[in-house]
């Protein structure tokens, strides 16, 4: 429930030993390594500039295996699915891993695949353009001319081209006119392929003519012989070029058997190039590099550890420096942990803040469960979460999350009688009593009730904001800011809400005096401390709109509302739902009535149960991300990101002993 505590050290090893330390560090996960430009070795000793190894062997590597997995994914066999989705990774033996990685014979597949795919690429190309030329030529079948003859008359020009079909006739009267001939080829589609001949001194007119009837003259130019001929020698040509990519294709299917050993070879080099990098933009001189990172302090023992494998290098801890931007990494209980998702989706506090997430933690839970208010929902959610968890690879936190909330929404839908919106009332009259020894109130028939139970919520939490706040500043010794900025509003604002209470009749009435006298001195510290820099007017102004963004307070709480808006939308949802079952139920096909209600009130609940689950979490983030998070929390924190081994195609499992 708190940000790791970071320590800063130095990590000096010889060259030597520089890229099998990187190595075990990069296996264990536990150190990030910083750069030169980071470092503040380099800026207290300019000279020790970076060693500059190239990394381009790693890199270019790479970007072959990438092109050589993307050309064999889609020739491999692998099954596809919901298991595939969730799944994507291949779990591999650690021996099997080494075996991989150390066999050489896997960089042929890699250059056979790019001569597939080069032979490939250009096959096509040349495919596609003899189907360009085949479909040019087809009109052009029953001409008995070769085309290289056309137009080399001496007195006379001679056109060929494409006539629309509904200007032929047109075109062909007014081409008399000019003593000018249209001879009739063959057509395309609605398009006429015709010869026009003339006279040389008409052709100016001729073309003129030709253009108005939107006349697409054809250029045969460089080919040779009649059409017939051409369009035989190129389906001869076509029908090679497919044949040869056919094989390709099967040569391509039988190489995807190697896919898994490239997949495993791109994520072996892939961890390489990050310890390339890392050792190339690290500090250095001729003989030794120099490492300079942060580890969480709970590890730095395990550090110690591995450097002292290594003769040749050695590890201490180093203070860091008073402006130095620390890296963060929170850490939470189990119950807790689930939740990080979304304080790593808002960003990481500054080292020196809180970490939000075990106060955020039961807010969202309960928050996402009135929301959606029904039991039936909750149900669904868990029994997918469950699913998800057991088949998914990968960090499961979200759906842990989801679980928990989805829990939530249970005991929450319970409580206010929500099972697929009204179906027990509707479909399962037997259940009613059992329904109504577990209900608290009905949202649709107590709406008020839903309404300040909504606001009491938001105004617990923003009060929650603003002690969590207050007792981080008391821990910092920062006693100006927490008496000024938090515990004059902790005052007022509950003395105002006292006052409400108090004049609503809710508490005794004899209570209004004290919370309005309650309410002054907080107010009059706003006024005039809120406000610590700056000019004596420049304060007190400011001071002044902080007395005045009170009102914002009230804002926030009313923000709340959202939760029983978003609650009572996914009853009424429910309940629409169950009313068009039960029309369809009444038809007067009975069999066929009651398939169609079964897959109406599916289909239409697990939409609903969708739809309000996104809504629940979208705004359930936003109350903690606008009205929550700015009460005590500072964004903005350095993730913390050791050097670690990453896979992207596999799993590595490590054989037990």
């Amino acid at each position: 429930m708190a940000i790791a505590p970071m320590a800063k050290v130095m990590i000096v090893t010889h060259r030597s030993q520089a890229e099998p330390l990187l190595e075990a560090l990069q296996t264990d996960g536990i150190c990030q390594v910083l750069n030169a430009e980071e470092a503040m070795v380099s800026k207290d000793a300019p000279e020790l500039a970076p060693p500059n190894e190239s990394d381009a062997g790693a890199r270019n590597l790479l970007v072959r295996l990438e092109r050589a997995i993307a050309l064999l994914e889609n020739f491999s066999e692998r099954p596809k699915g919901l298991q595939t989705l969730l799944a994507p990774r291949a779990v591999v033996a650690e021996n099997t891993y080494k075996k991989v990685v150390s066999d050489r014979r896997l960089h042929s597949v890699i250059e056979e695949s790019e001569n597939i795919q080069a032979e490939s690429e250009k096959l096509n190309s040349r495919a596609e353009d003899l189907r360009s030329l085949l479909k040019m030529l087809e009109p052009w079948a029953a001409l008995q001319t070769p085309v290289e003859e056309i137009g080399t008359l001496d007195t006379t020009a001679c056109l060929a081209g494409l006539l629309p079909a509904q200007n032929f006739q047109h075109t062909k009267d007014s081409l008399s006119e000019l003593d000018a001939a249209v001879q009739l080829v063959g057509n395309a589609e609605n398009k006429y392929a015709c010869l026009v001949v003339c006279l040389k001194q008409s052709l100016p007119e001729v073309q003129k003519l030709l253009r108005s009837a939107e006349f697409e003259q054809v250029n045969f130019a460089p080919l040779v012989g009649t059409p017939a001929d051409l369009i035989r020698r190129h389906r001869k040509s076509l029908d090679e070029t497919t044949g040869r990519l056919k094989k390709l294709r099967e040569q391509a299917a039988e190489l995807s058997r190697n896919l898994l050993n490239l997949e495993i070879l791109y994520d072996h080099y892939n961890n390489l190039l990050q310890r390339e990098q890392t050792q190339s933009t690290a500090p250095a001189t001729e003989h030794t590099v120099i490492l300079e990172g942060w580890v969480r302090r709970r590890d730095y023992k395990r550090l110690e550890k591995t450097v002292s494998n290594f003769q040749a290098a050695g590890v201490t801890e180093i203070q860091p420096a008073d402006d130095e931007d620390i890296p963060v990494e929170i850490e939470n209980k189990k119950a807790v942990k689930p939740f990080e998702v979304i304080t790593r989706l808002y960003g990481m506090p500054v080292h020196l803040n809180v970490d939000p997430t075990a106060f955020l933690a039961p807010f969202f839970a309960l928050f996402f469960a009135l929301c959606l208010t029904d039991a039936g929902y909750g149900i669904l959610i868990v029994v997918l979460m469950v699913l998800f968890i057991k088949k998914m690879q990968g960090d499961k936190k979200f759906m842990w999350m989801m679980g928990i909330c989805a829990a939530a929404t249970i005991v929450a839908g319970t409580l206010t009688g929500g099972w697929f919106g009204d179906a027990i009332q509707k479909f399962l009259p037997a259940l009613k009593p059992l329904r109504q020894k577990c209900l608290w109130f009905d949202p649709l028939e107590n709406p008020l009730t839903f309404f300040k139970l909504s606001l009491v919520l938001g105004y617990i939490q923003i009060m929650t904001g603003l002690i969590v706040a207050f007792i981080h500043n008391l821990r910092r010794k920062r006693y100006v800011a927490a008496f000024c900025d938090q515990l004059t509003w902790l005052v007022m604002l509950n003395s105002i809400a006292g006052l409400g209470l108090a004049k609503a009749a809710v508490i005794s009435p004899k209570l209004t005096g004290l919370f309005a006298v309650l309410a002054v001195p907080p107010a009059v510290v706003i006024f005039a401390l809120s406000e610590r820099q700056g000019g004596v007017a420049q304060r007190l102004g400011l001071g002044a709109y902080n007395l005045f963004s009170a009102v914002f307070y009230l804002g926030d709480i009313l923000s709340y509302a959202r939760l029983m808006a978003l609650g009572m939308v996914t009853a009424g949802f429910g309940m629409a739902i169950n009313v068009i079952v039960e029309m369809v139920a009444d038809i007067k096909v009975p069999v066929l009535g009651y398939i169609l209600a079964v897959v109406i009130f599916i289909a239409g609940h697990l939409f609903n149960a969708g739809m309000s689950a996104l809504s629940a979490f979208v705004h359930t983030l936003r109350l903690q991300f606008v009205e929550f998070f700015p009460k005590f929390f500072v964004g903005g924190g350095r993730q913390f990101q050791p050097l670690a081994k990453q896979y992207k195609h596999i799993y590595i499992a490590t054989e037990s002993k």
